[in-house]
């Protein structure tokens, strides 16, 4: 018989869909260890403050309101980073199948 393998195939097929198939890569795609979960989260925090920062200073050097724009860029990429990280501890929860 082979409905066996039609059978397996379709299951995989459907958890799939769903989002019910493991990750390889551990739970909630993580880097594995401490190390790469706290660089991971750094990264987040530090490249969200570099761009906030970036747009701020250039936005200010081009219209000349130093430091008004900075200041505005630096709080906005400050909460984007925070975010991130908040993102990356606590993804959305996936739907129930039923």
């Amino acid at each position: 018989m082979n409905s066996q393998p039609d059978f397996d195939a379709r299951l995989k097929q459907a958890r799939a869909q769903s989002g019910l198939e493991q990750d390889p890569k551990g739970s909630k795609g993580l880097p594995k260890g401490p190390w790469g979960i706290g660089f991971r989260a750094g990264v987040e925090v530090v490249s969200a403050l570099v761009v906030g920062v970036g747009i701020g200073w250039a936005l200010d050097r081009w219209l000349g309101t130093w430091p008004w724009l900075f200041l505005v860029f630096f709080v906005m990429g400050s909460a984007a980073g925070v975010l991130n990280v908040y993102r990356l501890f606590n993804p959305r929860s996936r739907p129930t199948v039923k």
